[in-house]
């Protein structure tokens, strides 16, 4: 391990491992710092997403879409089998070796591209210098002295936990723990109708939990497209999740009886019986102890975030910053390509990235995805636009696979005809969503999508006709 590096990473989640990447890639001499480890002290890598986020979710979302699938949908394709068994702990074990699979890969990459993996919690202790420090280890008489040209931060983010609230670990859980279950709760109250409480709350309620999503907002997905929110309600009310909108949790319920007491909009108390209470809302930038106040690194007042200029610099020449800590949505493709971009700045190149076309997700079923804006967003801009939308249930795909809730909507310019954003509810809505986000690139209209032949029968023929539909020319609708 060499004691000076070109750029020196704090985090290895997808922005902190990306950067570490790509500034090899470009001839850099790289470390990468991480705090994680195994049960045998081996460090890992991929952050939040891939140990505890992003991947094991979807792989417990795919487990769970697959028993749904048995237990509701097989016999409507000709097929019957015996009433499906659950085996949790094999579900689990599964989508940790997923997780293994991933991270597994990373040590790799790492490795084949000369990157320095050193594992310990890291401390700036001046520009250009990093103290890290075995977990414990106490002060930094104890730890080892790195030195950087360039420093970036990418030490990403961690759940917001309320104070009437607070994390146990086995009752008042993070996403994190529900990950873990080893049994499907009766019933499960999930605090928060985000991305994360419906993608973690659809897991467990497919698995038979009865499961209660509170939200303060007086609609699910909070900040999202109003009829995305309407739909998705919809149909994952259809499936099983109960919604309170309007209603504020004041705390656990007392007595022998578990649940959370809540306040209904008209200020009545309620009591929601539940097994296990999932808090999903919302994460913090994570910089804790990290030294940035020893440094005078400016932050944000009202977010947290640390402040960055156009080329992802602090307020401290040669210390930059990526991902959940600075601004813009908390995602980890946005995460990566600041660290793409950062990874160039550092090198001389012209990197950059385009906050307009950073799609949105929520891995449910159906789907939701949604970049640039929303019809809310162009109203209140003043903005003149055109919409164009297509149902799924006039998708010949879409009805062959009994997978018709859901629409595609393209909003473009009422004047020049570029693609201003776009919505999807819908099967396949984070695949879908590609094309539009590539049209927006590019600068792109709707008549660019709209004259592009696409595959029959195929989803993405639901893109054209949204497409077609903006200049009310839309060939399998009226």
């Amino acid at each position: 391990m060499a004691d000076r590096y070109d750029v020196l990473v704090l985090g290895a989640g997808p922005g902190g491992y990306v950067a570490a990447l790509r500034a090899a890639q470009l001839g850099l001499k790289t470390g990468i710092v991480e705090k994680r480890s195994d049960a045998q002290g081996k460090t890992l890598l991929g952050g939040t997403c891939l140990n505890v986020g992003c991947i094991p979710s979807k792989a417990l979302l795919d487990s769970s879409e697959l028993y749904a699938k048995a237990v509701h949908e097989f016999a409507d394709h000709g097929i019957t089998v015996a009433t499906p068994q659950l085996d949790i702990p094999k579900m689990i074990e599964r989508k940790q070796g997923v997780v293994n699979k991933m991270t597994g890969g990373l040590n790799g990459l790492m490795k084949g591209r000369k990157v320095d993996v050193i594992g310990g919690i890291a401390r700036l202790v001046a520009p250009g210098k990093v103290a890290v420090a075995a977990e414990g280890a106490g002060d930094d008489s104890k730890a080892t002295t790195l030195e950087a040209d360039s420093i970036i931060l990418a030490t990403g983010s961690v759940p917001i936990e309320l104070p009437f609230l607070p994390f146990d670990g086995d009752y008042v859980v993070s996403s994190t723990e529900a990950l873990e279950f080893d049994s499907v709760p009766k019933q499960m109250v999930v605090v928060g109708a985000g991305a994360i409480g419906l993608e973690l709350g659809s897991v467990w309620a497919r698995l038979g939990a009865k499961v209660t999503v509170i939200e303060i907002m007086s609609e699910i997905l909070p900040g999202w497209d109003k009829q995305v929110a309407k739909v998705m309600k919809r149909e994952l009310g259809s499936q099983g999740l109960e919604f309170k909108l309007g209603h504020k949790v004041t705390g656990l319920a007392k007595g022998k009886k578990k649940g959370v007491t809540v306040e209904d909009p008209d200020g009545k108390e309620l009591t929601i019986p539940a097994e296990r209470v999932l808090v999903a809302v919302g994460r913090r930038p994570y910089y804790d102890g990290a030294g940035l106040d020893d440094l005078g690194i400016t932050l944000n007042e009202k977010s947290g975030r640390i402040e960055v200029d156009h080329h992802l610099q602090t307020s401290v020449p040669g210390i930059f910053a990526i991902g959940d800590l600075v601004h813009g949505p908390m995602l980890a493709h946005k995460a990566e390509d600041e660290g793409v971009a950062v990874a160039e700045i550092i090198a001389g190149h012209a990197g950059h990235v385009n906050y307009d076309t950073i799609p949105g997700v929520v891995y449910t079923w159906p789907e939701a995805a949604t970049v640039g804006k929303s019809e809310e967003e162009l109203k209140e801009a003043g903005v003149a636009y055109k919409k164009g939308s297509f149902n799924f249930g006039g998708n010949g795909r879409a009805v062959a696979m009994a997978s018709t809730g859901g629409f595609v909507k393209i909003l473009a310019d009422a004047e020049t005809d570029q693609v201003l954003g776009a919505q999807i509810v819908g099967p396949w809505a984070s695949d879908l969503i590609s094309e539009i986000v590539a049209v927006m690139e590019f600068g792109g209209s709707a008549e660019d999508i709209a004259r592009t032949v696409h595959a029959h029968p195929t989803l993405t023929e639901a893109v054209k006709e949204a497409a077609l539909a903006t200049d009310k020319r839309a060939i399998h609708a009226l």
